[in-house]
């Protein structure tokens, strides 16, 4: 006699992890769409032309203040928006172009970190809500167990895995929104350090 063992299906583990699962699996989706997102925008923030630096030390070589405004314009990225507010301040203080290259650079970052705060709270949130689903879970195996006076392994060990379902699911998404909140603000400082890097650049040309 052979013996046979029901395989067990993704899907049908998921319906079995209760109302619980809804919310986790809204979560899910969110986290996705986050670090998808977030990804793309911060790696084409990030890219800049080669030359970028060169063209525009040769149009300022020039004393064509507009021509370089209209250069960093036509790049149009964070790091070109950052360096064309130095070059409004042409003609000021070193210290005031200092000051509006770190200002703008503020709020160019700023627009990248948008949203990673969320990735943060469901990292924290998504486990907390496997844990209430298992909670709510091995509560009402004791209830069964109390009302049929009725101890069996497969009435234990049936239900609890099934509310098992949720702490792993609240687990697995609040995991990958904690890689990708770090992995995002990972490319965020490398970002910032590339931003530094042209600011300082910059100013040298200035003092050249």
């Amino acid at each position: 006699m052979e013996n046979t063992q029901e395989g067990l299906n993704f899907l049908e583990l998921v319906f079995k992890g209760g109302l619980v699962m809804v919310p986790i699996g809204l979560l899910s989706v969110i986290t996705i769409y986050l670090i998808i997102e977030r990804f793309i925008f911060i790696q084409k923030s990030s890219k800049l032309e080669a030359n970028f630096l060169n063209n525009l030390k040769d149009l300022l070589a020039k004393g064509d203040l507009k021509a370089a405004r209209a250069f960093c314009q036509r790049v149009n990225s964070p790091i070109s928006r950052v360096i064309e507010k130095g070059v409004m301040r042409i003609g000021k203080p070193i210290k005031d172009i200092e000051s509006s290259i770190e200002s703008m650079g503020s709020l160019e970052t700023s627009n990248l970190e948008k949203n990673l705060n969320w990735l943060g709270i469901i990292a924290g949130i998504a486990p907390m809500l496997g844990f209430i689903g298992t909670i709510s879970g091995i509560i009402k195996i004791f209830y069964n167990i109390s009302v049929s006076d009725n101890i069996s392994i497969g009435l234990i060990a049936g239900g609890l895995y099934e509310k098992m379902i949720t702490s792993g699911a609240g687990l697995v998404v609040g995991v990958v929104a904690y890689t990708g909140y770090h992995l995002l603000n990972t490319l965020i400082d490398k970002f910032n350090t590339k931003l530094e890097r042209t600011a300082v650049d910059f100013i040298d040309i200035l003092d050249s």
